[in-house]
């Protein structure tokens, strides 16, 4: 099968229905965040996005606005229609039933429940079905829904904040403020957009933060996880409820977190550690699409040597420390350069006075 060319006007329509997509941005966890356009005669007649788990799909409300204008329509959408019963009915059939020409979408799903299934449901029905177009626009809305999806884990986004000579705070735990008010609420964002925010008990005990999302009405608070071998997080910590993985539980310190309202769970792993590869799986099978992270050098450096980290959100601000001040990355000594985590930019931008620098593993 050679190469699909789309038009200017098929181009233009699934970018509209991206940017429709990209409302649900913080809402529709553990769902895809997907838009989608019909268009009769070179018109708009409906539009729709998901909106948040449970209630109809992008097509649904795309087919509602258009109604009997559907019929013999193109329809754009940013990600395969599902075809199989889940909270909804299929997207697919409903596509089908309306009698729509044409079906236009950016990506297969990577769900195994769909995976093709529902473009096949369209051409069986003599519906001309194709995809590819805008594909990477529309995988980079989707991230962690497609990680979870292809290596049952999430999509780990770590994020720092430091001097631009590596510090996180100086040698006597002070760092409130590093970065500025501007790079700050670009965190949120950050926050709001993750299903769960993970960090490490050293952080819980230094700073009790309440790791949540402020400022930003988004109608949930992602999961809270704390990394804890020891099971150290007391009982009145801001951030509970959360869930909270250990090593081996201590009765008494674990009981005392269950009536604070924490979920305890064991994931033993080498050298009395937390097996974080474990952690990543249980929070995938309970639908977490984007891990936030927000933690001491202790955490981030195990992430970082345990190959987790799928992208890195750095905060620079213009101050320098000096080499007293408390690093990003606990690690072992490196014998050669060639052993050094790798990094490539991304994306750049300031916010404020600060740099937010955004690395993928090369």
């Amino acid at each position: 099968m050679g190469t699909i060319l789309f038009s200017a006007a098929d181009h233009a329509h699934m970018a509209h229905a991206l940017q429709l997509a990209a409302r649900g941005l913080f809402t529709t966890t553990p769902n895809p965040r997907v838009g989608c356009v019909i268009v009769k005669d070179g018109r708009v007649v409906g539009e729709g996005w998901h909106e948040r788990t449970g209630s109809p799909h992008a097509e649904i409300h795309a087919l509602k606005a258009a109604g009997e204008a559907a019929r013999g329509a193109i329809v754009y959408v940013t990600l395969e229609p599902c075809s199989h019963h889940g909270r909804t009915p299929p997207c697919a059939e409903a596509l089908v039933n309306a009698g729509v020409a044409r079906v236009v979408a950016a990506m297969r799903d990577p769900n195994p429940l769909v995976a093709g299934s529902g473009i096949d449901m369209l051409t069986l029905a003599g519906i001309a079905a194709e995809t590819g177009l805008m594909e990477a626009e529309a995988r980079a809305l989707n991230p962690g829904f497609i990680s979870r999806m292809t290596r049952q884990r999430p999509w780990l986004r770590l994020k720092t904040a430091s001097t631009l000579d590596g510090k996180t705070a100086l040698a006597n735990g002070a760092s409130q403020w590093i970065t500025g008010e501007a790079a700050r609420a670009d965190v949120q964002t950050l926050r709001a957009r993750a299903c769960a925010i993970l960090t490490g008990s050293g952080t819980v005990l230094a700073d009790n933060p309440r790791m949540n999302v402020r400022d930003l009405d988004i109608g949930r608070q992602p999961l809270r996880v704390i990394v804890d071998s020891g099971l150290r997080t007391p009982a009145d910590a801001a951030i509970l409820p959360a869930l909270v993985a250990c090593h081996h539980a201590d009765p008494a310190a674990r009981a005392a977190l269950e009536a604070a309202g924490a979920e305890v769970i064991e994931l033993p792993g080498a050298e009395g550690r937390v097996d974080l590869a474990a952690l990543l799986a249980v929070l995938a099978q309970r639908g977490v699409n984007e891990l936030h992270v927000e933690a001491g050098a202790t955490l981030n450096g195990a992430l970082l040597a345990a190959g987790l980290v799928d992208e890195w959100v750095a905060y620079l601000a213009p101050m320098a420390v000096g080499d007293t001040a408390r690093g990003l990355f606990a690690q072992p000594p490196l014998a050669s350069l060639a052993d050094a985590a790798r990094f490539k930019l991304a994306d750049v931008r300031q916010h404020g006075s600060d740099l937010r620098l955004t690395l993928l593993p090369a």
